[in-house]
């Protein structure tokens, strides 16, 4: 008896099925950690507001006549924490807040608040243990260090490979001579797998550019493609200062769960006092109270950080990195000479390259903080990125059989296009190192592990 072959899938089901296969396995992969991201940025934006209830005690006080110089409510905290380092400081922004303190103690980071009208130390709060922090260290590490950077770095990058095919499974395709578009934009009610499908493919359509546009932002945080190529590339050179500089770069001023310094000076070395160069800065002696009067003339928020033995200089700085403002526009950071009282360096937007333009202004869109419009987007964008991990896992679980025991992932489709994928898959891998390494130890895995293991093989098709 002849068997008659059943007809090769046309081209366009076959480039369906290998975009379907992509985006499948990238999915396997991406799914728990781009739930995770979600989840935590989630709590990243509420925590401000929870924090504010948290802590009311210590971050608000009762308006007085005035408030006490700032040298005299850093001696209030070095009395009480006579071993500690005071790091920096923060002077309210407001009559009603309280003066935020930053001491090292111990090997632990400590924020002290302090009553500016009376110098009456409030309490203290352990930086490890706040809420932004601990959401912000899993965020970022998943609590693994360097080695959960990498892992989300490369979960970033396959996530752009999720989106690309997610894409490419959502345009419509004709249905008797007519494409449904209307499918495609607005959410229909449809019973069992093909409703989750209709919804999965819709919102995950009006998400997808915010979804790139936090991952790029993000993974230029991220220690291989973030710190050695991007952002490598858009630091500010410390040629510029005009002042002797230390070996000790400017992100040393940041802290767990709380950046400071803008993202384009990091990788830059702090200057060094005792140098006659620089513009005229702080007038009379060089106190803490004097480079706070020169920073309040220009800044209505800031941080100030201490300088960090003989060599070191007081730091201003205000930037959408820290919170203190929305407007990448006004990020300022100054150098002052601690003996001298110059102004050693001044940073501002107008000295950022076109790259450190961009991340200055995407970090206050990420984190949700330009104005409540971009609050309430970015809000909504977490949960509907939440419910696509979710929807994915159960349309994989509704379609595969019941009793099998395999992954029961796509059918391969033909060689021709499977090679036109991993093409493609190449050159993003160029463009992101992590993701190419690990396209390449996956066909390693396929071609000398998986196919003279069958069993195995079986299990993952």
């Amino acid at each position: 008896m002849t068997t008659i072959p059943s007809p090769s899938p046309s081209r366009p089901m076959a480039l369906y099925r290998a975009a379907w296969r992509w985006h499948f396995y990238a999915g396997v992969f991406v799914t728990p950690f781009l739930l995770l991201l979600a989840l935590t940025g989630l709590v990243m934006l509420f925590a401000p507001q929870l924090e504010r209830v948290q802590y009311r005690d210590l971050l608000t006080v009762t308006p007085g006549q005035a408030a006490l110089a700032l040298d005299r409510q850093v001696g209030a905290v070095q009395q009480l924490y006579p071993a500690a380092e005071v790091t920096r400081v923060r002077p309210p922004a407001a009559p009603t807040q309280s003066t935020q303190v930053a001491v090292t103690t111990q090997g632990r980071d400590l924020t002290v608040y302090v009553d500016p009208y009376t110098a009456q130390v409030l309490g203290q709060v352990d930086q490890s243990s706040r809420l932004y922090a601990v959401a912000e260290r899993v965020h970022g590490t998943l609590l693994l260090g360097d080695t959960g950077d990498r892992i989300l770095e490369l979960a970033s990058g396959w996530a752009l490979v999720l989106t690309a095919t997610g894409l490419f499974l959502w345009w419509p395709r004709p249905v008797r001579g007519r494409r449904d578009w209307r499918a495609s934009f607005i959410p229909q009610r449809a019973a069992g797998r093909a409703g989750w499908k209709n919804l999965h493919a819709t919102l995950g359509f009006w998400v997808a550019g915010i979804l790139v546009f936090f991952l790029i932002t993000g993974m230029a945080w991220t220690g291989v493609w973030g710190e050695k190529v991007v952002q490598a590339w858009n630091t500010f050179p410390a040629q510029l200062w005009g002042a002797p500089t230390s070996t000790v770069p400017t992100a040393a001023l940041n802290r767990d769960g709380e950046k400071v310094v803008p993202w384009t000076l990091e990788q830059t070395p702090l200057p060094t006092s005792g140098s006659a160069a620089g513009a005229p800065g702080v007038t009379g002696p060089v106190t803490l109270d004097a480079v706070n009067r020169y920073a309040a003339a220009q800044l209505p928020s800031y941080w100030i950080a201490l300088p960090g033995g003989r060599d070191g200089v007081y730091t201003v700085s205000a930037s959408t990195m820290s919170g203190d403002l929305t407007d990448a526009r006004r990020d300022l950071t100054l150098h002052i000479d601690q003996y001298s009282g110059r102004e050693l360096a001044r940073v501002g937007w107008d000295d950022y390259s076109l790259g450190a333009k961009g991340m200055a202004a995407g970090i206050a869109l990420h984190q949700g903080r330009h104005g409540p419009l971009n609050y309430a987007l970015a809000l909504l964008s977490c949960a509907v990125i939440a419910f696509l991990c979710v929807s994915g896992a159960v349309m994989w679980w509704l379609r595969r059989p019941a009793a099998a025991r395999r992954l029961h992932a796509p059918p391969m489709p033909s060689p021709v296009l499977w090679k036109g994928g991993v093409a493609i898959m190449a050159a993003l891998g160029v463009a992101f190192p992590l993701v190419g390494l690990s396209l390449v130890a996956v066909l390693l895995l396929d071609l000398l592990v998986l196919r003279r293991l069958p069993a195995v093989k079986a299990v993952l098709s």
